[in-house]
């Protein structure tokens, strides 16, 4: 019997670890959806005058978030 229950215990955390993975990577991939990495914080065209090291974007493809 006691073989039995040490196989038990065995599987049940083979499963543990596996639905942890895949709530992990289920996390990454909204995450991966909802932001936005390519926005960043630039000088907004013809707002201002760029000064040294502060560039523009060519076309933003930052959408605003309400």
């Amino acid at each position: 019997m006691k073989h039995v229950n040490a196989k038990v215990w065995l599987w049940m955390v083979v499963a543990a670890g596996v639905l942890f993975v895949l709530m992990v990577n289920a996390h990454l991939v909204y995450v991966a959806f909802s932001s936005q990495p390519d926005c960043i914080d630039h000088v907004k065209r013809g707002t201002s005058v760029a000064e040294a090291g502060k560039f523009s974007a060519a076309s933003s493809s930052c959408t605003p978030r309400h």
